[in-house]
């Protein structure tokens, strides 16, 4: 009785890993081949445009943010300014980004001299990467995160784990403790033999890399899932409470009277802040209220979710609140560092450069899984027709 049952569950966990591989086959691959190539991209938009990323530094004080906008607006229409990027490095450029025009577009970000508000250039690669971006996060949906490329997205993460689950069960030899079985494939054969060796050994040495994408992955596609791992993760006052986007002056008002500026929240971060910070984002507002949202990272941070945030009244310069890295505990620091884990840059270069051979190796199993079911439909054929001659009428 229980081999029969478990004989049961196995053909109804190939039924599934079949169905969900044939369906996904093709998105799945699209996806991870995109995050592939997001791997490194800091890196390499680094190397393209270190020629416009830095200045000789000098001795003359460096322009505050609104004086240095003033004047760029002034050399040239070029919208309205949406963020800086500001640094302590005195030889650093000022990176400035625009907010999306009226059509939707975004027009390309630029590096400005932060002594005079010369215009460097536009980053070589920007308009590349964003587009791979809203590929591999929104499969060029409309409406971005906002419109069905997210729960898409969420849905396909959602069916890969359904496979992977029902792969490594499929899998699970009967020497289950010999390593060799688990991780050699057998290169000595041919066929259906060599695919399905390939498909089940190599699985068996991305799986984990796999769980740890999608499992991450679905932390950006679905709030259900965001919260859960919060109320799991992180302190009850932190799961409960979301930064307010207004300050207690704003809040339930309009548009200040006239348009706000970044110097106000800028002169109270140094001051909070000193010379601990090596770079700082400036957000302002996307909607009504008057709160500049203030990113900074310190001078020793190596990965993108080691910054403090702070939410500052652009117009009193009163700070609103204050979230800072060193304060979070550990389950707060993985929440914190789930995009680094996602793209495994939590183990430096050499988990992304792991995480990014397993994405390339996605289309592997997508190739090899449907030649597996054709060669299966191949195998049926023969047994299937003289049955068929029994059928009355034909």
């Amino acid at each position: 009785m229980a081999v029969r049952l478990g004989h049961t569950i196995k053909a109804v966990l190939f039924q599934v890993h079949s169905i969900a591989g044939l369906v996904l086959a093709l998105l799945v691959s699209l996806i991870a081949l995109t995050g592939a190539i997001m791997s490194f991209e800091d890196e390499i938009v680094d190397h393209l445009n270190a020629g416009i990323m830095h200045v000789a530094s000098r001795q003359t004080p460096m322009l505050m943010p609104d004086e240095l906008v003033a004047r760029l607006k002034a050399s040239q229409d070029l919208g309205k300014v949406s963020a800086v990027t500001l640094s302590s490095d005195p030889s650093a450029a000022v990176h400035v980004r625009f907010a999306r025009d009226e059509q939707g577009g975004r027009p390309t970000s630029l590096y400005v001299d932060p002594y005079d508000a010369r215009v460097l250039g536009s980053p070589r690669g920007e308009a590349f990467f964003a587009t791979v971006r809203r590929l591999h996060r929104w499969l060029l949906i409309p409406g971005d995160g906002k419109g069905w490329g997210r729960p898409i997205t969420g849905t396909i993460a959602l069916g890969l784990i359904a496979m992977l689950v029902s792969g490594l069960v499929l899998r699970w030899p009967r020497r289950s403790g010999s390593v060799k079985m688990w991780l050699k494939p057998n290169l000595e054969l041919s066929g259906r033999g060599l695919h399905r060796s390939l498909h089940t050994v190599i699985g068996t040495w991305v799986l984990p890399v796999y769980l740890t994408m999608t499992l991450t992955g679905l932390f950006f596609s679905f709030e259900w899932y965001k919260d859960g791992v919060t109320w799991l993760l992180a302190r009850p006052h932190v799961a409960a409470a979301k930064m307010p986007a207004k300050s207690p002056r704003t809040a339930g008002r309009g548009e200040p009277a006239s348009p706000i500026g970044f110097d106000q929240a800028w002169t109270t971060f140094q001051r909070e802040e000193g010379d601990r910070f090596s770079r700082a984002l400036l957000t302002l507002p996307g909607g009504p209220g008057a709160v500049i949202r203030i990113r900074s990272w310190g001078k020793n941070s190596l990965l993108e979710t080691t910054r403090d945030e702070f939410r500052i009244d652009a117009v009193t310069g009163q700070l609103v609140s204050a979230e800072r890295y060193a304060d979070k505990t550990f389950g707060e620091t993985i929440i914190a560092a789930i995009y680094d884990i996602h793209r495994g840059e939590i183990l430096g270069w050499p988990g992304k450069l792991a995480f990014m051979m397993a994405a390339i190796l996605m289309p592997l199993f997508s190739v090899t899984g449907i030649l597996l079911y054709l060669s299966r439909r191949r195998l049926r054929r023969p047994a299937q027709k003289p049955l068929g001659r029994l059928v009355p009428g034909e």
